[in-house]
C-alpha cells in the first residue's frame, strides 16, 4: 500500500490498548469533520431536487466556484474520483488516450475507471524529482495521427501532487506544449487551494487569485471540498458549458445524480467563505512536524511544501518485534499511514499543540 493516496487507506481498527485521550489523526485531511458553524449553515440551506436542477444551494455553488476560477460552468459531484472520471470521459472518446503521471491520482488510485468505463487509454509517464513531467517526455508521448495508435487527446496534471506544488511557469509550459499539439488539458485540483495558498505566499497576492491563475491554464479542473476545506462530501468539476453538459450526462450514468444535495453544497459554500486562507495554518503545522523530527537516526524527512509530510524510515525502525511502525504509533495515540515511508497530513481538526504532541510520540517511538 502506498502512503501517497487517500484512496488506498484502509480503515484503521481501534487500538487494542487505546490511550485514554482521543487519537491524533494524521492519516489524511479527508478525516476532517464539519465545524459547528458549518453544520448550522447546512441546516439552514434551501434545498430542491438537483436532478431537476431545482436545488438553489447547488446551483449557487456551481455558479460561484466556476466564476471564482474563471470558467463558464460547474457541476457538483459526490466525489473527486467521479469528477475526474466525468472530465476524462468528456474530453476523450473510445480509443483516445490521455497523458498522465505514474503517481497521479487519476491513473493510479481511481480504479482504472477511465480505461474500464471510458475505454480511454492512459499513457503514464515517470515523474521528475520535483513531481513534474518532463516536457520532452510529454512531447515524445503524443502519438502521430496513425491508425496503429490510440489518439492522444488530453494532458492530465495534478496540483498538489503528494503535497508538492507544481510551479506556475511549469504549468504554463506544459499546457502550452499540449495545446500546440492539439491536446486539451485537465487539472486534478483535489488540493488546488493548498497549492494556491502556497503559491500566493511565494509570489504574493491572495489565494483565490492564485487558484484562478492556476486553473485558468486548463480546460477543466476538479476541486475537492472534503479535504483541507473541511466539508463532509463533494467535489466540483469546472469547464466550458459544452464540457459540463457532457459531464452531466456521464455523472447520470455513473450514478452521481443527487436529490436534495443543497445541504452538502452549503457545507462547501461555507468552506469557500471560511477555510481557504486558514490552509496556511495546516502548512505551518506540517513544517513544525517535519522540523521536530530532524536529527533522528535512521529517519529522513522530506521538507513539506503544503500539508503533507513524508518520513522515510530505516528497516529496523519500520518493523520491530513483529509490529509495524503504524501499529506501534496507533498504540500511542497517533494515526498515520505507510510502512517504510510514513505519510502525515495536517488539517483543521489538528491543533499546534497536537502536532507538538505527535512529534513527542514519534521521537519516543522511533528512538
Amino acid at each position: 500500500m502506498s502512503p501517497h493516496s487517500d484512496a488506498t487507506i484502509a480503515p484503521t481498527p481501534a487500538p487494542t490498548s487505546a490511550p485514554t485521550h482521543a487519537p491524533i489523526d494524521l492519516r489524511s485531511d479527508t478525516v476532517t469533520r464539519p465545524t459547528a458553524a458549518m453544520r448550522e449553515a447546512m441546516l439552514r440551506a434551501p434545498v430542491g431536487d438537483d436532478v431537476f436542477a431545482d436545488d438553489p444551494s447547488v446551483n449557487a455553488l456551481q455558479q460561484r466556484l466556476a466564476a471564482m476560477l474563471g470558467f463558464e460552468a460547474g457541476l457538483f459531484m459526490p466525489t473527486g474520483t467521479q469528477s475526474n472520471l466525468c472530465a476524462l470521459m468528456s474530453h476523450c472518446q473510445r480509443g483516445d488516450e490521455y497523458i498522465v503521471g505514474q503517481m497521479a491520482h487519476t491513473y493510479r488510485w481511481e480504479g482504472g475507471g477511465a480505461a474500464v468505463l471510458g475505454s480511454i487509454q492512459p499513457q503514464p509517464l515517470a515523474h521528475q524529482v520535483d513531481g513534474t513531467l518532463a516536457l520532452a517526455d510529454i512531447a515524445a508521448a503524443i502519438k502521430p495521427d496513425d491508425a496503429h495508435f490510440a489518439r492522444s487527446r488530453l494532458l492530465a496534471l495534478e496540483n498538489t501532487l503528494g503535497g508538492r506544488v507544481m510551479p506556475l511557469p511549469y504549468l504554463e509550459a506544459a499546457t502550452d506544449l499540449a495545446r500546440s499539439r492539439g491536446l486539451a488539458c485537465h487539472l486534478d485540483g483535489a488540493r488546488l487551494f493548498n497549492a494556491a495558498v502556497a503559491t500566493a505566499e511565494q509570489d504574493g497576492g491572495d489565494a483565490v487569485g492564485a487558484a484562478r491563475r492556476i486553473a485558468g491554464l486548463f480546460d477543466s479542473v476538479s476541486v475537492c471540498f472534503s479535504k483541507g476545506l473541511g466539508a463532509p462530501v463533494g467535489s466540483m468539476l469546472c469547464g466550458s458549458k459544452a464540457l459540463i453538459t457532457s459531464a452531466h450526462r456521464w455523472r447520470k450514468m455513473a450514478g452521481g445524480g443527487m436529490r436534495q444535495s443543497g445541504m452538502l453544497a452549503a457545507a462547501a459554500d461555507f468552506a469557500l467563505d471560511h477555510h481557504i486562507e486558514r490552509l496556511a495554518e495546516d502548512h505551518a503545522h506540517a513544517r513544525l512536524l517535519a522540523e521536530g523530527l530532524a536529527g533522528l537516526a535512521g529517519v529522513r524527512v522530506t521538507a513539506p511544501e503544503t500539508n503533507i509530510v513524508f518520513v522515510e524510515l530505516a528497516p529496523e525502525l519500520a518493523l520491530r518485534d513483529g509490529l509495524g511502525i503504524v501499529e506501534r504509533l496507533r498504540g500511542q495515540g497517533l494515526l498515520c499511514t505507510g510502512l517504510y515511508q510514513l505519510r502525515f497530513v495536517t488539517h483543521l481538526d489538528v491543533s499546534r499543540a497536537q502536532v507538538l504532541q505527535a512529534v513527542q510520540i514519534l521521537r519516543q517511538t522511533l528512538q
